[in-house]
């Protein structure tokens, strides 16, 4: 996705002077006259005659390279990487709108979903063809896995797409930086460092309320801001047979900054958020399988309170982050209501830091030290723990780079494990790169699978190696952003629940009602395009296709050589943005098709093709105000992207923005 520079917008008289300035004739007061020999100033516009506020920036760049801390660990700018990054700025999120965070997903290249029901139901988000857990998700520099949910993935039905500053997504394996859950790829969420006011409200179809509100104070010196939001609908279809749900969702959050030195700082951010979900719109739990689904609450806790140093050749990060999920289900059991709950905890000691040589060369390292625990209504508290470090060696040239790390694991469940990568890119003509990589990914045994009644201590954790080439094109002038990418992932030791009725295997002499083991092996084969048109800021299209082959390699399966459940094997987002003479009026529109997929291992269950398109509209008021609307779903789709449940129909949004 392409990063747009956040819209100006001026009273006449500063727009006049930033036109002067840019056109390299010094401003003048108003009450002085201008030198005889200088031309007139032009007439400033009429109080009716708003210019759009693109008319105060100097020239098209829709391109601007972004800086990003995914592939190496350290700020580096996305032009010098050699894996795909996109980045989606407050901008590109304030313009794609909505709570619904799988509007955001669909402008990610790469990405497809599985989604029970509605926004606020279980959503997983399958990268590249990737599991539905294999994406390691970031909230300010926190994991937010779930180490007590079954596959220990995210779910971004917990997510809103508001309170949002910044996203980044590196799309492809990357543990050597990352370590563990890091194989179809890693999103980093970023809340903002709020100054002043920021709020947004909205309402609309399916009962549908959103509110955020943030405030802050930001000096040189020191920063401190709290935001708080709060998010319902109230039909969400779950099973195709179930009348309407509800999800509430209330969050709050902070962060701070405090700078002691010019090269030393220290930083802190917390978050709380607690879901609540009726209807049948959410799994259940091996435990719970037998029961039918009521409700299902979920909070999310997460913190991390570090230092940041940055002085000359050396930049140096360290702190203790933690986070902690508790689910509570509420099921019909048949002869009563029965309340269950998991609870899983995280907590990280880090350390990350990089040295600049001399000629390019650059050393990044970390260390962490991460303990884990998990317990529920029907297991007592177990434990993990896992000790790593890393180092990646890279050289950074004019035109070229190059780039090799190691990590090294020890993990008090299966033992060490080394991941490894190598990656390079090189400017081939004006604007043209070629890029390559590398990488190995893993994901440990969650506690879950472990020790669970269903679990298998002896679990290995599941592996891959993940392969990618890519062009990418930049016009001159930024105009025209062009990128094509291609992949390959082969996964290995994938672990999945086996039937031990009447199976004679050795982890199952304790487990008859079935246990964890590690039998998959999968392989992903891809495309992604790109494209960026933007002539002007008044005008922009953007354009995403992926490709994306992902099957089961199992040997001996019944399912080999079959489609990976849920995973479309097409996907195509169109997207455009006008900014008309009234006013500044802003008018877009979204287009998300995706083909067809199959809903079982077995591919007997076929889920058709689906389009999404959205028209949305803005107008702004000053540099403080902006009214928007918005019509999801406009010819009233019904496609789900899981088996046996519904999807929303069109829907019709209006909201307001405020910042002072």
């Amino acid at each position: 996705m392409t990063v747009v520079k956040r819209r100006i917008t001026t009273a006449p008289t500063a727009v006049m002077g930033l036109i002067l300035l840019a056109s390299g004739i010094p401003a003048v007061h108003a009450q002085v006259a201008p030198p005889p020999a200088a031309p007139p100033p032009a007439p400033a516009p009429a109080a009716d005659d708003y210019p759009p506020p693109e008319e105060a920036q100097a020239a098209p760049d829709v391109a601007p390279v972004a800086v990003t801390l995914l592939a190496t660990g350290s700020a580096l700018p996305v032009d010098k990487l050699a894996q795909p990054v996109t980045v989606l700025t407050a901008d590109d999120l304030d313009r794609i709108g909505g709570a619904d965070f799988t509007r955001v997903l669909a402008a990610i290249p790469g990405a497809t979903w599985e989604r029970d029901g509605a926004a606020g139901a279980y959503t997983g988000l399958h990268l590249r063809g990737s599991g539905a857990a294999d994406t390691l998700v970031l909230i300010d520099g926190v994991r937010m896995q779930d180490v007590a949910a079954i596959g220990g993935g995210f779910d971004f039905g917990t997510l809103t797409g508001v309170g949002i500053d910044r996203i980044e997504v590196l799309r492809g394996s990357d543990s050597v930086v990352w370590g563990s859950g890091a194989i179809g790829g890693v999103m980093a969420i970023t809340t903002p460092e709020t100054k002043g006011l920021n709020a947004s409200f909205e309402v609309g179809s399916r009962d549908t309320l959103a509110e955020n509100i943030a405030y802050g104070v930001r000096t040189d010196r020191y920063a401190l801001s709290l935001n708080t939001g709060y998010t319902a609908t109230n039909d969400i279809p779950g099973s195709k047979d179930d009348g309407p749900g509800g999800f509430h969702q209330w969050r709050v959050g902070g962060r701070g900054r405090y700078n002691l030195t010019d090269a030393l700082s220290l930083v802190a951010v917390a978050r709380y958020a607690d879901d609540k979900a009726n209807g049948n719109a959410f799994p259940l739990p091996f435990e719970l399988a037998r029961d039918s689904a009521q409700a299902l609450e979920t909070e999310q806790f997460s913190g991390r309170a570090g230092a940041h140093y940055e002085k000359n050749a050396l930049t140096l990060d360290g702190g203790y982050a933690f986070s902690t999920t508790r689910t509570v289900y509420v099921v019909d059991t048949g002869s009563g209501e029965l309340a269950a709950n998991w609870l899983g905890k995280s907590r990280r000691a880090d350390l990350t830091g990089a040295v600049k040589l001399p000629d390019g060369f650059t050393v990044n390292f970390g260390a962490d030290d991460e303990w884990t625990g998990y317990a529920s209504s029907f297991d007592v508290e177990h434990h993990a723990r896992d000790d790593s470090g890393h180092v990646l060696l890279g050289w950074y040239g004019a035109s070229a780079t190059l780039a090799a790390g190691v990590r090294l694991d020890d993990d008090s469940v299966f033992g060490t494990h080394e991941s490894y990568s190598v990656n390079a890119s090189a400017n081939l003509a004006e604007g043209l790169r070629l890029r390559t990589s590398y990488a190995e990914g893993f994901k440990a045994p969650t506690l879950y699978q472990l020790y669970s009644g269903f679990g298998n201590a002896s679990l290995r954790p599941e592996t891959a190696q993940s392969y990618d080439g890519g062009l990418e094109f930049t016009g001159a002038g930024g105009t025209v952003k062009l990128a094509a990418s291609v992949y390959r992932r082969d996964s290995h030791d994938l672990i999945d629940f086996t039937e031990c009725r009447g199976v004679a295997d050795p982890a199952c002499a304790a487990r008859p009602n079935g246990t964890f083991r590690n039998v998959g092996v999968a392989r992903a084969d891809g495309a992604e395009l790109e494209a960026t048109y933007a002539p002007s800021f008044k005008w922009r299209v953007t354009a995403l296709y992926s490709y994306d082959h992902a099957t089961d390699r199992t040997p001996g399966d019944p399912d080999a050589g079959k489609d990976l459940a849920l995973r479309p094997r097409d996907a195509v987002t169109l997207s455009t943005d006008w900014t008309t003479p009234f006013k500044g009026m802003v008018l877009g529109a979204d287009l998300r098709v995706q083909s067809a997929s199959w809903g079982d291992a077995a591919n007997t269950l076929r889920l058709p093709p689906g389009e999404i398109t959205t028209l949305r509209a803005s107008l702004p008021f000053g540099s403080f105000l902006d009214f928007y609307a918005r019509i999801e779903n406009l010819f009233n789709d019904h496609e789900p992207t899981a088996a046996g449940y519904g999807a929303p129909g069109r829907g019709v949004f209006a909201g307001v923005r405020v910042r002072y």
